[in-house]
């Protein structure tokens, strides 16, 4: 409208109340300049006129009040908005894979949405989907937006980058975070695989050659990884950086080390009896430690809530600017979320650390007949979940167990059941260890997959 009006096509315009035409100042200024260049302006409500100067006066002060008025009303709805987000409701409409219960409820998972959008973070953790394919898997499996129609790749992004789905609520202009009361479809640690993806943290290049070691072994000069190269029947591993001394590895040099890495983490008849006894005891008495365990995490939550309030009170008394007193609001909720989620895996029995100490035991002492006899992508699969680094310093090769696997391999084999000359690496401290390192992080994923 305005356009028109200054092209001089049209005479003039006609407003209900000078309100309607003066949401802020400026709006009233643009209107102003038309006034002063012939538009004709008139209010319907108000018989003012605008080409004299009383007629203006009372016009600018009609509008000031207006504006005024407006930016009254805004505060008000800004207050009513953070005060229900202070609460834990998301007082706008739900994304996709949630449903809207109307004001002052919280948004509960879609049936149907809510499952395909934990299939999406799920499938792009793997790093293995492009956000064009997995949009196209997505709208295969039945995946829609809030309108019906095809989930875009922006929208998809939009939905692996939102925190929302792990029960924080953000809020990207100001970048403040809250602690939604609505249920969580993905854990953290899911979420924050999936950014690392996203930013590149994970590499998730096309391969035209499928090599065992690609993006494994890493350059331990420049840290880059070594390039698989086929020549003459042979598979060479390089760095491509030109002033490294790291020349190339042969694959089949690299696949006999790592076979002989993994033999480290077999057990003996004697260790692995040991364990297996150990790992029935704590069965037995699983629930009842249970129980005083999801106690402590509900303490240490309640701890938690009540330093956010410290915090809180801190920057209401001037203490903490505002940027120190939301770097601080983030990470305790981080914190405190990551507590409720491993509590929630307690109540739900789904963080049972002698099964999940079972499991490593059944993995890591059948890595070495696992990798002989896997396939090159479960070979990948399960260098991924033992190994967290493997380096080559010209044609050494380093290897980085994760934690349990690691304490694993730093052990003392016993044979016959005597006394260690490392009592700290006897089957007993190491079991000790791992107990301790499982129920400090439980949750663990050790399935090899399909």
């Amino acid at each position: 409208m305005l356009k028109e009006l200054r092209t001089g096509k049209i005479r003039g315009v006609i407003i209900h109340k000078i309100d309607r035409s003066a949401r802020n100042l400026r709006d009233w200024a643009d209107l102003g300049e038309l006034i002063d260049h012939g538009i004709e302006v008139h209010f319907a409500n108000e018989s003012l006129d605008l080409n004299s100067r009383g007629g203006r006066l009372s016009a600018d002060i009609q509008a000031v009040v207006a504006s005024d008025y407006i930016r009254n009303l805004r505060e008000e709805a800004k207050k009513g908005i953070y005060g229900r987000l202070k609460q834990g409701y998301y007082p706008m409409r739900a994304p996709v894979g949630y449903c809207d219960n109307g004001a002052a409820k919280p948004k509960t998972v879609d049936p149907i949405k809510g499952p395909l959008v934990r299939q999406a973070f799920d499938l792009y953790a793997t790093a293995q989907w492009s956000l064009p394919r997995l949009v196209d898997e997505l709208h295969r499996r039945g995946l829609r937006n809030r309108g019906g129609g095809r989930v875009t790749v922006n929208g998809l992004h939009k939905i692996l980058r939102n925190p929302f789905y792990t029960g924080v609520i953000r809020i990207n202009a100001s970048g403040q975070m809250y602690e939604g009361n609505h249920e969580a479809i993905v854990s953290t640690r899911l979420f924050e695989t999936v950014q690392d993806v996203l930013h590149g943290r994970v590499g998730t290049r096309t391969q035209v050659h499928d090599f065992v070691f690609r993006r494994f072994v890493k350059c331990a000069h420049c840290g880059r990884s070594l390039i698989g190269d086929l020549k003459k029947g042979r598979v060479y591993y390089r760095c491509h950086t030109r002033t490294c001394p790291t020349t190339s590895l042969r694959e089949d040099i690299i696949a006999a080390e790592v076979e002989h890495r993994l033999a480290a983490l077999r057990f003996t008849h004697v260790e692995r009896d040991y364990f297996a006894t150990r790992i029935r005891t704590l069965k037995a008495t699983w629930f009842a430690d249970r129980e005083r365990e999801a106690e402590a995490l509900s303490i240490k939550i309640e701890q938690l809530s009540e330093r956010l309030n410290r915090v809180t009170d801190a920057w209401i008394d001037g203490a903490l600017d505002r940027e120190m007193f939301e770097e601080r609001k983030a990470g305790l909720i981080a914190e405190r979320r990551a507590l409720a989620d491993r509590r929630a895996d307690f109540e739900a029995n789904r963080a049972s650390v002698p099964d999940e100490l079972e499991k490593f035991v059944e993995l890591a002492g059948s890595a070495y007949s696992l990798y002989r006899n896997a396939s090159v992508e479960k070979k990948r699969r399960l260098l991924r979940l033992l190994m967290s680094n493997c380096t080559a310093d010209r044609k050494t090769l380093g290897f980085t167990y994760f934690i349990p696997f690691q304490m694993l391999a730093e052990r003392e084999p016993e044979t016959d059941g005597g006394p260690s000359s490392e009592i700290a690496r006897t089957p007993a401290r190491t079991f000790a260890h791992i107990f301790e390192y499982f129920s400090q992080h439980s949750g663990i994923d050790l399935r090899l997959g399909e």
